[in-house]
């Protein structure tokens, strides 16, 4: 596909966005995508469920007990193209509820150079001037996940910072989400808490012995419900979220989806640790735009 057919704009971003985006930990950028990518997007991961066989390797995602759900499937998916279930899929005799299609939670880790059309559109260099205004000086391409918040039982994903899951010294992650689909209050658009991200990372998410994993706790203390703020966006509108911002999502409740892809950038300058859970082989290191 051509650039054209990806943005609607190709202004870098202004010192006011600059400035909101330091100062909160986000910045929306509405209209951003144009609808013909957005459609192309969710074409192909809706093609990719539909070639996905599940076999005895189901995975569920969920935010609630993650170090109990952490299975090697998902811990060994940091180079893969994986599919992982909503938590409230399945009915007690282990079939699925709905169909399939209706049933995925996210699709994981690595779309962003295992898929011909997330990769030409991942690594377009349009991103890497954004992440280079924000002072990001050698953007490496960690993760991407395909998000489906399906309606009915899409699940709540818990308060977090981005960085507890992809740690850097010194922390450098941002995340960028894309809104395939408006993301409302009703159908679960994410929630953030503007300049909590000046006030340090609370935890980390460690992989231990064998295909174990861990959190280890800096700081006990929760975040104040009262303080989120929602960040409804409409289809087509890339939200930059700091790494150290806590956001989550409500589940969703409502009869529309609400698809969204998202990839993590880190800085190659800073040090990655062998012991953050997501890990590469090294025929398959992380890459740059």
């Amino acid at each position: 596909m051509k650039p054209s057919e990806f943005f609607n704009t190709d202004n870098p971003l202004t010192p006011g966005q600059i400035g909101f985006f330091e100062d909160n930990g986000y910045l929306l950028l509405k209209n951003y995508l144009t609808p013909n990518i957005c459609r192309e997007l969710r074409d192909q991961a809706n093609r990719l469920i539909a070639e996905f066989e599940p076999d005895s390797a189901i995975s569920i995602f969920s935010t609630k007990n993650q170090t109990d759900t952490s299975d090697s499937y998902f811990l060994q998916s940091g180079d893969k193209i994986r599919f992982f279930f909503e938590e409230d899929a399945f009915s007690p005799d282990g079939k699925l509820k709905q169909s399939k299609a209706k049933s995925i939670n996210k699709i994981g880790h690595a779309l962003h150079d295992l898929n011909p059309l997330f990769r030409e559109f991942s690594y377009h260099p349009q991103f890497a001037e954004i992440l280079t205004a924000l002072g990001v000086q050698s953007p490496l391409l960690a993760q991407s996940m395909y998000i489906f918040k399906q309606p009915g039982i899409g699940g709540e994903v818990s308060c977090h910072q981005d960085s507890t899951f992809l740690y850097t010294d010194p922390l450098s992650v941002i995340g960028l989400w894309f809104a395939l689909e408006d993301a409302t209050v009703e159908n679960g658009c994410l929630w953030a808490i503007p300049g909590a991200h000046q006030s340090g990372l609370k935890s980390r998410f460690l992989r231990i012995t064998g295909e174990k994993t861990n959190f280890e706790i800096y700081d006990k203390s929760e975040w104040s419900s009262d303080e989120l703020v929602p960040l409804e966006a409409s289809q087509g509108t890339l939200v930059l979220l700091h790494g150290s911002l806590p956001h989550y999502s409500k589940a969703n409740f409502s009869s529309q989806s609400r698809h969204a892809y998202t990839i993590h950038v880190i800085d190659g300058v800073c040090s990655y640790p062998e012991n953050n859970w997501l890990q590469r082989p090294q025929e398959m290191p992380f890459r740059g735009f």
